[in-house]
């Protein structure tokens, strides 16, 4: 027999919050899990671990869609892997495209305080461009500006 958790003792062990298992559960991420005679969960090892696998998938920025399929992959560990490779390879370009759009982020936002003369607010290009709402003060072209890095 192995061991039992309760959902708390599941919830402490994998770092993952009682109400988020349980909803686990219903999206049939995690297989339901015995029950004791007074009618709580009783989880096993294998919850344990694919709960932990789950846990580290969205650790790792999947998405929904991206973690079921490599949970039905991991259910059959017979098939070939070149799926799991495919989404593997798709996050990473995920990982890189927002990389680029946070170094945008922080470049604009050394511009900005690089141009702050630290004088009073009503001069203060922090603020003129935090205000400009059509982003015609902005230097990068993700935030709607017309000039390009300068």
């Amino acid at each position: 027999m192995s061991a039992a958790y309760s959902i708390g003792d599941l919830a402490r062990a994998t770092g993952v919050k009682a109400t988020t298992i349980r909803w686990y559960e219903q999206e049939g991420w995690l297989p339901p899990p015995a029950r004791t005679e007074g009618g709580h969960r009783a989880y096993s090892e294998p919850h344990l671990r694919r709960l932990g696998f789950i846990r580290h998938a969205r650790e790792l920025g999947f998405d929904s869609a991206a973690i079921r399929a490599l949970l039905d992959l991991a259910d059959h560990p017979e098939a070939d892997c070149s799926a799991a490779n495919r989404l593997a390879t798709a996050q990473m370009r995920e990982i890189d495209a927002r990389l680029r759009r946070l170094e945008a982020l922080r470049a604009e936002l050394d511009r900005m305080a690089t141009s702050c003369a630290g004088a009073v607010i009503g001069e203060c290009r922090i603020i003129e461009t935090l205000a400009d709402f059509d982003h015609g003060n902005c230097d990068h072209s993700t935030h709607g500006g017309e000039r390009g890095p300068g």
